[in-house]
């Protein structure tokens, strides 16, 4: 009994109940919706993303994420053969994004937990999952004003989004971390940007892969390892 209330079994089922319901609500949508796919995936696609917030908070084991990445990433790329994960994945869709997702968080859990900087795995996630997650909704719905990146299509109102989204989800850690200070806000313009320039050139949902390893490794260097050269 000790063993089954233990604090990691507790932490893991935390993770697998807020998994499961969002996959729960998918479903709904998927099935009680209005059709819009894109719609039921970014839901998934954001809700995802703040199970980062649960392996921060509750000081969840590196092997824990990166075992439930792997795990992810088999599942995700399987399914884009099998129906495996309807509404979330279409069989035969050229986009690998959900499978990249499941790899940036495994990738991102490994290098940040191990140096105990847990906060810049939480940077990288959540800017991708809200980030570009909105900047999707947003620009479906409201893009107006349209521009093409080789074969990307795009709109000014989604790439704002992102922009926007990206300095508030980098403020909020690094104020809770860091402090109010110039700094914070810097690196924070600095991570936002470089989110929706990458998040702007990416292909084939490569994104879910360098905007969060591209925004945790800026926000690092920049915070972690710059004031030391300069120094």
């Amino acid at each position: 009994m000790d063993t089954l209330l233990s604090p990691i079994n507790l932490q893991i089922a935390i993770v697998v109940l807020w998994i499961g319901l969002l996959l729960l609500v998918a479903s709904l949508l998927n099935r009680f919706g209005n059709g819009n796919a894109e719609v039921v995936r970014k839901v998934v696609h954001i809700g995802t993303g703040n199970v980062i917030l649960f392996a921060w908070w509750l000081h969840i084991p590196a092997f824990v994420g990166v075992g439930a990445s792997i795990l992810a990433s088999i599942v995700t790329f399987l399914s884009y053969r099998f129906p495996i994960l309807p509404g979330i994945n279409s069989v035969g869709r050229k986009s690998l994004g959900t499978f990249f997702y499941a790899v940036s968080i495994g990738i991102l859990v490994a290098w940040f937990w191990t140096i105990n900087r847990p906060q810049y795995a939480a940077l990288g996630i959540l800017v991708m999952a809200w980030g570009d997650g909105l900047a999707a909704l947003v620009g479906q719905k409201f893009g107006k004003h349209p521009y093409k990146i080789w074969e990307n299509k795009k709109s000014w109102e989604g790439s704002g989004t992102m922009a926007l989204v990206s300095l508030i989800v980098s403020g909020l850690i690094f104020l809770n971390v860091n402090g109010n200070n110039w700094q914070t806000w810097i690196v924070s313009l600095s991570v936002a940007l470089a989110a929706t320039i990458l998040e702007a050139f990416s292909v084939y949902g490569i994104d879910n892969l360098t905007v969060p390893l591209g925004s945790a490794a800026l926000g690092f260097f920049l915070i972690e390892l710059l004031p030391h050269y300069l120094g």
